[in-house]
């Protein structure tokens, strides 16, 4: 087995987390290895979606202009339907620069425009899985991974280790943090198409009745592309026994809302399915000498099902932290604890809220009175667009006050 030189922060993933890490650190004069088992660039099945959060770390890591010039669509708003059949538009706030709100943007495209930018502030070798976590004295010390071109077995040294590497992280599952319980767990499917109808500068997030507990979704891309899918939580899937390919076919082709938007329209590859572990579960993403970014750390909005903001927003907080501990010398869990506390201070109160939303769209005359109150109230609509548009997690979002609110509006 190769063994390479000492490192001071390994990276297991080259996705939105791994890759954003990797520049802030490398920025701060930290000396990184990123391990990708991936080519890129290479595709990552998810809904496409970059929100108000991953702009607001893409202005920081200097990329909004890369991303506006690379093909994607850009995003006003949200669209949401009730049950009911009740359809409401809420704008995302505008930016005094008049730039988008948000894009969509395929992750083929997307994510190779994090890694390239990776790729200047660290060292980067891509087709290297890792496969296991080297433990010495209780600390994460380094990886082990395979060389994928040559089928080599090499062992990488550092002081920290960062798990980016998505849902099934090898890092969480080695250091006992893999444990999303079904109903913390969401099941997507997605397609492309091209030529849908009627498809305007919103994302689409459709709760009718024939994908309930879920959410059917259309989101746009560029030159008439169209991200369309189905995301529903793992244990209800299972309870109810959905056949989740079924029914995303079934809405297409025979929902009232969406048949004759989809007439016409040509599927563009095959289905791709996915799971994505909810934030709503409080993995705890730290121990002595790593870090948990992104899928890993089970950060995926359970409302919305987004996860790039999130992952992109540990990654930056993940940089911080470990900066700081290099400095000192000291890369304890104790130390490496402040990760999870400036995480979930920055975002808990937003996967708490989204949560409480999630099970609101799990009983129809709840969902049909909350579309219905942000159809007719601009405070709703304002406090709803807050959630999903704006590039700082919102923090008042959360608690019987923000609910009361919502009742009352």
């Amino acid at each position: 087995m190769e063994a390479s030189s000492m490192y001071d922060v390994i990276i297991a993933g080259g996705g939105p987390g791994g890759s954003t890490a990797a520049s802030f650190l490398g920025q701060a004069g930290v000396r990184v290895l990123v391990l990708e088992k991936a080519q890129f660039p290479r595709d990552k099945t998810c809904g496409d979606a970059i929100s108000g959060k991953s702009m607001g770390v893409l202005r920081k890591l200097g990329l909004v202009d890369e991303v506006r010039n690379a093909p994607n669509a850009r995003i006003e708003g949200v669209i949401f339907s009730a049950p009911n059949g009740k359809t409401v538009n809420i704008p995302f706030p505008a930016r005094p620069d008049h730039s988008a709100p948000g894009f969509c943007c395929r992750r083929l495209v997307y994510d190779n425009i994090l890694f390239q930018n990776a790729k200047k502030h660290a060292e980067v070798l891509e087709k290297h899985s890792v496969n296991d976590v080297i433990v010495e004295n209780g600390f994460v010390v380094g990886v082990k991974a395979t060389d994928l071109a040559t089928n080599q077995q090499k062992e990488f040294r550092a002081k920290v280790v960062i798990g980016a590497d998505g849902s099934q992280s090898i890092v969480a599952t080695k250091m006992g943090r893999l444990d999303t319980p079904e109903k913390h767990h969401c099941t997507a499917l997605r397609l492309y198409y091209k030529n849908v109808k009627d498809v305007t500068a919103n994302i689409e997030l459709h709760f009718v009745d024939s994908v309930l507990p879920g959410y059917f979704w259309i989101f746009p891309l560029e030159n008439g592309l169209c991200n369309v899918g189905i995301g529903m939580v793992t244990s209800d899937m299972k309870k109810n026994k959905v056949n989740l390919r079924q029914v995303t076919l079934d809405a297409i082709a025979k929902h009232p809302m969406f048949k004759a938007r989809f007439e016409g329209a040509e599927a563009v590859g095959p289905i791709q399915g996915w799971t994505l572990p909810f934030g709503s579960h409080h993995r705890k993403p730290y121990g002595n000498g790593f870090l948990l970014v992104g899928d890993a750390a089970s950060l995926i909005d359970p409302f919305t099902g987004e996860g790039i903001g999130n992952a992109m927003t540990s990654g930056l907080i993940a940089s911080q932290v470990i900066t700081e501990a290099l400095k000192k010398g000291d890369v304890s869990e104790a130390t490496l604890k402040q990760y999870d506390d400036k995480l979930w201070n920055e975002i808990g109160p937003e996967l708490n809220t989204s949560y409480k939303l999630q099970k609101v769209g799990r009983i129809t005359p709840l969902l049909n009175f909350v579309v219905g109150k942000a159809a007719s109230s601009p405070k709703v609509r304002d406090t709803i667009s807050g959630m999903l548009g704006n590039e700082e997690a919102k923090k008042e979002f959360t608690g019987p006050l923000f609910y009361l609110k919502l009742l009352l509006s």
